[in-house]
């Protein structure tokens, strides 16, 4: 069977449970052994409790559910009824305006109107965006709103401290329950391969096993010392909820396309031009003289971009740029996007069983975009 990658919409009610078995080298319960003399040491697992509660209580109060009537669809057979999508979000603060903003997803709110969008925060205070910035490319967008009052705030921390194995938090509004917590690990970083429609093209998700499911799209995903290093965006599933496959786009991404996007209104992004090989397997790169799976391959070059000046050709596989080696294609796209137009670059290229340099100057993608989109 075919697995769905779904962004994280409100949907209707289902029964569901999950459950999180860990294990300590203590029996439940007991106490550390305590010095001679000394207090008695702490269970671990309160510890963790603790912790764990801690961490919910400091974010809790900046998440807030969002809702958003999006227009009706025309079909074959008339225009339906308009949309309601139900999602959530997160209150941060901005170091390039002030202000308060609420990061959320772009799948949540596109084409809705500012007063057709509802965010309600933990204490019931309700607000409509007085103005909404979109990057729908990373599926991030960016919400202002106005508050004579102080407004609690979330940190947005550094991803890339997010390792693999390490605790995180998740928080929601899962099928319209708001507020909900829920905990897993890091199960893996920089995925890529997720399908989610034909807007979004920068991917380069955080993997978590904690639970999301419909309606926690644009939520928080939370390390140990209570600062947002995701915003919770798809899941994996068979059937549309949760099953322990979910993905997050990491704060640090999300950090430059909010700056961007409130100092310039749109997001800059460098490109080359050519089209990618998506599924470059281990046979394809024994036939082409490679040891490993490693770079992106070109499939085609379009004429008249930097990817044709610079003498690239199809079946060419980009194995580094600068002194950066290249992973996959995913991770070739996210690095030439995060650069200025008009940097020239250096890229070691496989061709023909051996090693070859070539020279591109990244090109605008503001610029280039609508041919792309239309070829």
């Amino acid at each position: 069977m075919k697995r769905m990658i779904l962004p994280c919409l409100a949907a209707g009610a289902l029964l569901l449970t999950t459950g999180v078995v860990f294990h300590v080298p203590l029996q439940f319960g007991s106490p550390l052994a305590a010095q001679p003399g000394g207090p008695p040491a702490a269970d671990p697992l309160a510890l963790l409790s603790d912790r764990f509660e801690a961490v919910a209580n400091k974010v809790l109060p900046a998440v807030v559910s969002v809702e958003a009537l999006k227009p009706a669809k025309v079909t074959a057979t008339g225009k339906g009824k308009p949309v309601e999508e139900s999602g959530s979000g997160v209150i941060v603060k901005s170091n390039v305006k002030a202000g308060y903003f609420i990061i959320t997803n772009n799948h949540v709110v596109g084409q809705s109107k500012n007063e057709q969008i509802t965010i309600q925060l933990r204490d019931g205070r309700v607000f409509r965006p007085t103005a909404v910035h979109a990057d729908p490319e990373s599926d991030l967008a960016v919400l202002a709103i106005n508050s004579a009052n102080v407004l609690p705030t979330a940190t947005l921390g550094n991803s890339d401290t997010a390792r693999v194995g390490r605790w995180v938090l998740a928080i929601g509004s899962p099928f319209g329950l708001n507020q909900s917590v829920t905990h897993g690990i890091i199960s893996a970083r920089d995925r890529g391969q997720v399908t989610l429609g034909n807007t979004i093209r920068i991917k380069e998700f955080l993997q978590t096993d904690a639970a999301i499911n419909p309606g926690s799209s644009g939520g928080p995903l939370i390390d140990m010392k209570g600062e947002v290093i995701g915003i919770n965006t798809a899941i994996a599933s068979h059937n549309g909820s949760n099953s322990g496959v979910a993905f997050s786009i990491p704060s640090n991404l999300v950090k430059r396309v909010m700056n961007q996007l409130l100092q310039q209104g749109s997001v800059q992004r460098g490109y080359l031009g050519m089209q990618l090989v998506l599924t470059f397997d281990p046979n394809d790169a024994l036939k082409l003289g490679l040891d490993r799976v490693r770079g992106a391959m070109v499939e085609k070059v379009y004429a008249g971009t930097p990817a044709a000046d610079s003498g690239l050709r199809a079946q060419d596989v980009i194995l580094q740029v600068e002194n950066i080696a290249i992973r996959n294609e995913n991770h070739l796209i996210n690095l030439i996007s995060n650069l200025n137009p008009g940097q020239r670059v250096r890229m070691q290229v496989w061709r023909e069983r051996s090693n070859t340099t070539l020279e591109a100057v990244v090109g605008d993608w503001s610029k280039a975009q609508t041919r792309f989109r239309t070829d």
